[in-house]
C-alpha cells in the first residue's frame, strides 16, 4: 500500500468488522463521501466501526495511559490496514442526554457566553453585589435556587390528585393518598379527635379544614380512646397530612410498591421561588436589554439573535460577546433550528435536532484537515430543512475537511462527490462494496438497491386513493405551539401529517390525538408505535420482546432429552439461575478492569458468550442448541422454525418490515430508533385483528433506505386494507405521496408554526399556497390520470 503524502485517498484493506467481508476500498479525502445501502448492509460498520474507530484508536495511542481512562473508547476495529486517515470527529444520531440539566444552551455552549454577558455587562440593581458568571447557572452551587436545587421544578401534590372523588367522606376514603388498613383507621380516629366530621362529604367540609388535612406540616398528637373491635387501650396518635405522608413514603420507604402508589399523587410543578428558572433571586434581578437571563433562555433562538444584534457600542465587552453569540446563533438559524430556545431540555430533542446542534458547534470550531463522520444528518428533517443542512456540510468541506456521511436520503446522495454503496442485502447478505466512485456511475450497478431508487428503476408503489369512511373532529386544540387548531382526521385511510421541524406534528398526533378520550371512543383500540427503546437492559432482545422466545423455549422443553432431564421451559431462559451460566449470570460477557486503562468487556471465559451452562446447551433441537438459535438472523430462523406456528408468524412479520438481518438475540439497547419502531409494528401485525384500530406512528421511515421504506409502506397499507385507520407523522416524500390524505402544518417551526396550512389528497396539498411541503411534494408526484396516486 502507498504511503505517499500526496495521495489524497483513505485506503482500507481487509475490513471485517461485523458483517463486512474482508473489504478493500479507497475513499477520497477533502470530499463529501456518502455511504449507502439498505438497513443492516454494513454502512455504519465501515464508516463508524472501522474508519472512525481506527482514527480514534490512533489518537488514543498518543495519550498517556492514565488519561485514557477518562475518555470513552469504541475499541480497535477488525481491519488489516488503513492509510491516509486523518483525525476524525463523530457526529452520531443520539437521543438527548438523559439529564434534565442538559439543554440547547449547554450543548451548543451558548449558555456560557450568555452568562459572561450578564456577569460583565448586565444591569444590576442599586447596591447589588457583582456576580460571577457561575452565579447565572442553575447547575452550580452559586447559582442554583435553594428550593429546587436548580431543576426549576418541584414535586408536589394537588387536591385533585389527593381527593379524586370529593363526594366521598373521609371514612369512605375521600383522601385516596392516605394509607389503608390499620394506619388509615388510625388517621380517621385522630381526625375525629380533632373535631372534624369524617362522615361528611369532602366537598361540604370547610376549605380551611380541607387545606389543613391535605397540606399542613403540623403533626399534633391526639389521645385515641379505646374503640370496640379495633383497640383495647388508649394511646396518643400522631397526625400526618396527605402531602406529608406522600413525601415521607417517597423519601424513606423501601417498598417499590408503596413508592409507585405514592407517585400517583405527585406532579411536577414550576418552582414557586424561581418560577421555573432554577436560579437564585440575585441572578434573576440582573437584566440585559431589559430582560433577565431566564427570560432570554425562554425566547426562541430567532428572538435571541434579534435582541443581541444591537449591543451598547460604549460597552466593548457587550459588543464582542453579543457579536460572537449572534454569529453562533445564525448557524443554528440556517439549520432550521430557530424555533428552539436556549433553555429547552435536551431530553425533549429529537436525535436529528441534537445532531444539528452539534454540527453547528463544529462549524464554529475552525478545525481543519479532519474527517467528520456523520450518521444520517438528514434524519427527521423536512426537505426544506435539509437544504440548509447540506449548505453547512459544504461549508465544512470548503474549510478543508473531509465528510464521511452514512445516509439514506437520496437528495444528500445526489449532492455527494463520491458514493460508497454497500450490499447488496442486509446482514449476511451484505457486507460487500458494490460500488465506490462518482455518483452518476452508480446507475450502471445492477444489484444496487440504492442505484435502482436513485435512477428510477425501482418498482413503484401505486394504489387508488381511498375514500374516508367518516371523520374525527379535533376542535380548539391548544398545546405547545398549537393555538386553537381545529382539524378533521379521516377514518379508514392512511393519513400523513407533514410540515417542517417544530411545526407541531408530533404534538398533534402523539399527544393530542393519542390522549383525546372523545376521539378514542371512535375506535376499538389505540396502537402507538414510537421510536422509544423496547428495553432498558441487554437482557431484553428481539426474541423476548416479540414473545417469539416463549415458543422457542417451549420447543426445547418438549424435546425428549429435556423431558428425560426434567427441564421445563424456564430452564432455557438466560435469566433463570438453573439454565444460565453462573460466571456471567447469563450476560454472555464479563467486565474486565485494567489498571491505568479503561475497563472493557470480554466474552465470558466459561460459556464463551453463549449465556447458558453446559447442561442446558447439551439439549438440542434439529442439532442446534438454544444459544445457536438466538444467534440466528430472522431470515435464517424463518426457515429453521417454519413449522412452529407461533415463532413463524413473528419471524414473517419481522421480515415484512425489513428486519430479516437482525439476530434473534440482538440486545434491545443496541437497536436504532427506527429498528425499535419497526419491531413494535411487527409485534402488532402478528396479533389477531380485533375491530377498528387507530395506529399512530411518529416518523416510521426515519433511518430507512428507500427499499426498506417501500416494505414498511406496504405493511401500513395492509393495515388500512384490513379496516383500520393509520396516522403517520412524516417527512419522507414517498410516504406522503402514497398517503390517502395529508394534513400539512406550518408554515414554519415554533411560534411560526402550529397552524393547519393545507389538507387534502397528496395532489391537493402539492398545489397549496403557503405550504413548505407543497413544492417538494409537487416535484415528487408523478403525473397520473384520474384518482391514482403514485409513490415509490
Amino acid at each position: 500500500m502507498t504511503t505517499d503524502a500526496t495521495d489524497h485517498f483513505v485506503r482500507v484493506r481487509g475490513a471485517s468488522e461485523h458483517n463486512l467481508r474482508d473489504v478493500d476500498v479507497d475513499i477520497p479525502r477533502d470530499s463529501l463521501v456518502v455511504f449507502t445501502g439498505v438497513s443492516g448492509s454494513g454502512k455504519s460498520s465501515l464508516a463508524f466501526g472501522t474508519l472512525y474507530a481506527e482514527a480514534q484508536r490512533r489518537y488514543f495511542e498518543s495519550v498517556a495511559p492514565y488519561a485514557r481512562r477518562l475518555l470513552q473508547q469504541v475499541g480497535a476495529p477488525h481491519v488489516q490496514e488503513i492509510t491516509g486517515l486523518p483525525p476524525a470527529v463523530a457526529l452520531q444520531q443520539r437521543r438527548g442526554a438523559a439529564t434534565s440539566r442538559s439543554s440547547v444552551g449547554t450543548i451548543t455552549t451558548l449558555s456560557n457566553l450568555l452568562r459572561i454577558l450578564y456577569s460583565r455587562s448586565g444591569d444590576y440593581p442599586a447596591r447589588a453585589e457583582h456576580l460571577a458568571a457561575e452565579a447565572f447557572s442553575p447547575n452550580t452551587v452559586a447559582g442554583a435556587c435553594p428550593r429546587c436545587h436548580g431543576l426549576g421544578v418541584v414535586h408536589d401534590v394537588t387536591e385533585e390528585l389527593l381527593v379524586p372523588d370529593p363526594s366521598l367522606s373521609i371514612r369512605e376514603g375521600a383522601i385516596a393518598a392516605w394509607p389503608s388498613a390499620w394506619q388509615g383507621a388510625n388517621l380517621r380516629s385522630i381526625v375525629t379527635g380533632l373535631g372534624i366530621d369524617v362522615d361528611k362529604p369532602w366537598r361540604r367540609l370547610r376549605k380551611k379544614d380541607r387545606d389543613w388535612l391535605l397540606f399542613t406540616d403540623e403533626q399534633p398528637s391526639v389521645l385515641i380512646k379505646p374503640e370496640r373491635d379495633r383497640i383495647d387501650y388508649g394511646y396518643y396518635g400522631t397526625f400526618w397530612s396527605a402531602r406529608k405522608h406522600v413525601m415521607h413514603v417517597l423519601a424513606d420507604s423501601k417498598s417499590e410498591r408503596m413508592r409507585e402508589r405514592a407517585l400517583r399523587f405527585v406532579v411536577d410543578t414550576p418552582c414557586p421561588d424561581c418560577h421555573g428558572s432554577g436560579l437564585r433571586p440575585e441572578a434573576l434581578a440582573v437584566t440585559y436589554a431589559g430582560r433577565s437571563i431566564a427570560e432570554v433562555n425562554a425566547l426562541s433562538l430567532t428572538e435571541v439573535a434579534d435582541l443581541l444584534r444591537e449591543p451598547d457600542e460604549d460597552d466593548e465587552v457587550a459588543v464582542r460577546i453579543s457579536t460572537d453569540l449572534v454569529a453562533r446563533i445564525e448557524v443554528l438559524l440556517d439549520l432550521g433550528l430557530g424555533y428552539l430556545s436556549l433553555g429547552r431540555s435536551s431530553t425533549t430533542l429529537s436525535p436529528g435536532e441534537t445532531q444539528r446542534l452539534r454540527i453547528a458547534t463544529q462549524l464554529r470550531s475552525g478545525l481543519f484537515g479532519v474527517v467528520y463522520v456523520l450518521d444520517e444528518p438528514s434524519a427527521g428533517l423536512h426537505p426544506a430543512d435539509a437544504e440548509p443542512l447540506l449548505d453547512v456540510l459544504d461549508h465544512l468541506k470548503a474549510s478543508g475537511n473531509s465528510l464521511f456521511v452514512v445516509e439514506h436520503d437520496l437528495a444528500v446522495v445526489r449532492r455527494a462527490d463520491w458514493v460508497v454503496d454497500i450490499g447488496p442485502g442486509a446482514g449476511a447478505d451484505g457486507g460487500r462494496v458494490l460500488y465506490s466512485g462518482p455518483v452518476d456511475r452508480l446507475e450502471d450497478v445492477a444489484e444496487s438497491a440504492t442505484g435502482a431508487h436513485l435512477f428510477g428503476r425501482a418498482e413503484r408503489l401505486e394504489h387508488d386513493v381511498r375514500e374516508p369512511q367518516g371523520w374525527l373532529r379535533l376542535s380548539g386544540v391548544t398545546r405547545h405551539n398549537l393555538q386553537d387548531v381545529s382539524v378533521d382526521i379521516p377514518l379508514c385511510v392512511l393519513t400523513a401529517v407533514s410540515g417542517v421541524s417544530g411545526s407541531g406534528k408530533s404534538t398533534l398526533v402523539s399527544q393530542v390525538l393519542a390522549e383525546d378520550p372523545e376521539a378514542l371512543d371512535s375506535f376499538d383500540r389505540l396502537v402507538v408505535v414510537d421510536q422509544r427503546p423496547i428495553g432498558r437492559t441487554p437482557r431484553s432482545n428481539l426474541a423476548t420482546y416479540t414473545g417469539m422466545f416463549d415458543a422457542v423455549r417451549r420447543l426445547f422443553a418438549a424435546t425428549d432429552d429435556a423431558r428425560a432431564r426434567g427441564y421445563g421451559a424456564g430452564r432455557f431462559s438466560f435469566n433463570v439461575a438453573e439454565g444460565r451460566c453462573e460466571t456471567c449470570q447469563g450476560e454472555g460477557f464479563v467486565a474486565v478492569e485494567l489498571l491505568f486503562l479503561p475497563g472493557t468487556y470480554a466474552p465470558c471465559p466459561t460459556c464463551h458468550g453463549a449465556r447458558y451452562n453446559d447442561e442446558t446447551l447439551e439439549v438440542t433441537y434439529r442439532d442446534r442448541n438454544v444459544a445457536e438459535v438466538l444467534a440466528m438472523s430472522v431470515d435464517e430462523a424463518a426457515g429453521f422454525l417454519a413449522d412452529v406456528p407461533a415463532a413463524a408468524r413473528s419471524l414473517e412479520t419481522l421480515r415484512d418490515v425489513g428486519l430479516g438481518y437482525l439476530q434473534l438475540g440482538h440486545p434491545a439497547t443496541e437497536l436504532s430508533g427506527g429498528e425499535a419502531q419497526r419491531i413494535k409494528l411487527a409485534t402488532e401485525l402478528q396479533r389477531a385483528r380485533r375491530g377498528h384500530a387507530l395506529y399512530l406512528l411518529d416518523e416510521p421511515t426515519t433511518g430507512l433506505h428507500p427499499a426498506d421504506t417501500a416494505l414498511l409502506l406496504r405493511q401500513l397499507h395492509r393495515l388500512v386494507d384490513a379496516g383500520n385507520t393509520v396516522v403517520v407523522v412524516e417527512h419522507d416524500l414517498d410516504a406522503i405521496a402514497t398517503a390517502d390524505w395529508v394534513i400539512d402544518l406550518g408554515p414554519g417551526g415554533g411560534d411560526a408554526g402550529g397552524r393547519v396550512v393545507a389538507t387534502g389528497t397528496p395532489a391537493d396539498v402539492a398545489r397549496a399556497d403557503g405550504s413548505a411541503t407543497a413544492p417538494y411534494l409537487a416535484r415528487r408526484l408523478t403525473p397520473a390520470s384520474g384518482r391514482r396516486t403514485t409513490g415509490r
